[in-house]
């Protein structure tokens, strides 16, 4: 599977996807507004927190190592160690979920009457969980098709969970269909992988084996921060906006950084999709930087393709996703989007970190750059305002892109022998 076939099977996903979140975004910006907008994206931080835990932050593991072991045995050792990990920590996070559900409640949304979200959540994510593992096991067997396929299916299911709901229940609607969600895609997957002639129940049976949980478990550790990093980081700039400027502009934020995701969505899909995996075969640093050069010609130029038809349809892209009480969002276009083009970057570059399993520079460089987005968002919203807080943003890829130049200079430079 080459970059430019991958390419157009995630565009074809990822544009469904696309505008099916149009219509969501619509739907939720019609019926919760910019308020409701910022309390639904601090409890979508939670699920995703919640969902590492639940994989044991497992996925970009199995993607490499099952792209990479040509042997049944070590790929069942691989999938059973997986399963029965995942389950575990999967019922350790239901278990905390059931208990505190009122806790939660009161903390994200200052009220018990959304107790039973968290209960619901609960006892679905073991679906969530399982449909997580095996969409990994599909993505490291290069089926990409199948893998197309199902993610396009997973769009419509929530266009039409996220819809129906939140249009007769609004807020409690939406945080519905953003926990049922995936639990309906599971059997579609299913369904897909019983197509494969590789796909067989035994590959999931067995014991826990020791050498593929050491090796999942530098994963686990990445995926931790990860998960820690950036939801954590969103979840306070949020609530310092939303004490110190209003709740409406937390929901602001909220509305550039979806369309912010959204772009930037097709790019890191490509980059999932692809680079996991064939960076993850790669052996030697000429072949790293080949690969990496190649990306480049293709990914940057597309991306500032992207970004100059969004800033210039900004006002019309406000509102065709929202509605005009969103239209003070204009003006924090700019260095947002200035700001992705070198999260993209630095993401092209930084999938070696996961690929290679470099752990501990992979954690260093998460835990720095989140606290620094959060001091740098602090300090610009103080002096500029709501704006601010893109600008730091900007600022802080900047610095992280010139960071994951220097440390890879010498697979960047390396000279061909």
């Amino acid at each position: 599977m080459t970059l430019i076939k991958t390419s157009i099977l995630t565009a074809i996903s990822t544009a469904i996807k696309i505008l099916n979140g149009l219509v969501v975004t619509k739907i939720i910006a019609i019926y919760i507004g910019p308020a409701g907008l910022a309390l639904l994206a601090s409890f979508q931080n939670f699920t995703s927190i919640v969902m590492t835990f639940a994989t044991a932050g497992l996925n970009s593991g199995i993607v490499k190592y099952t792209a990479e072991y040509s042997s049944l045995i070590r790929k069942r050792k691989l999938w059973s160690t997986s399963v029965k990990i995942t389950f575990i920590f999967t019922a350790i996070c239901s278990f905390f979920m059931f208990i505190f559900n009122k806790q939660l409640s009161v903390y994200f949304f200052q009220t018990f009457e959304y107790k039973d979200i968290f209960t619901l959540f609960s006892i679905t994510l073991f679906m969530f969980s399982l449909n997580t593992v095996l969409l990994s096991i599909l993505n490291g067997q290069k089926e990409i098709t199948k893998l197309t396929i199902i993610n396009i299916f997973s769009s419509f299911v929530g266009l039409l969970f996220t819809g129906i709901l939140t249009y007769y229940y609004n807020l409690y609607g939406a945080l519905v269909s953003n926990v049922l969600g995936q639990t309906i895609v599971l059997f579609i997957t299913i369904y897909f992988l019983l197509k494969t002639n590789w796909f067989k129940i035994k590959m999931f049976i067995g014991r826990i084996d020791n050498d593929e949980l050491k090796k999942l478990s530098h994963f686990f550790l990445m995926a931790l921060v990860s998960a820690l990093t950036l939801p954590v980081s969103q979840i306070i700039i949020r609530n310092y906006i939303s004490d110190n400027l209003s709740l409406e502009s937390a929901g602001y934020w909220e509305a550039i950084w979806r369309i912010s995701s959204t772009f930037t969505m097709f790019i890191t899909t490509i980059l999932t999709v692809y680079y996991l995996p064939k960076l993850a075969s790669l052996k030697t640093d000429i072949e790293l930087k080949n690969e990496l050069f190649y990306g480049f010609k293709i990914i940057i130029p597309l991306t500032l393709f992207c970004i100059f038809f969004i800033y210039i349809l900004k006002d019309f892209i406000i509102l065709v996703l929202f509605t005009k009480d969103f239209l003070p969002v204009k003006e924090l276009f700019l260095y947002q989007l200035m700001g992705d083009v070198f999260k993209i970057f630095s993401f092209l570059i930084g999938y070696l970190l996961i690929a290679k399993a470099l752990t501990k520079k992979y954690i260093l460089i998460q835990i720095i750059f989140m606290i620094s987005f959060v001091f740098l968002s602090i300090l610009c919203i103080n002096y500029m305002g709501l704006v601010g807080v893109t600008i730091s943003y900007f600022i802080n890829y900047i610095i992280l892109s010139l960071v994951m130049i220097v440390m890879f200079r010498k697979i960047l430079f390396a000279k061909e022998v």
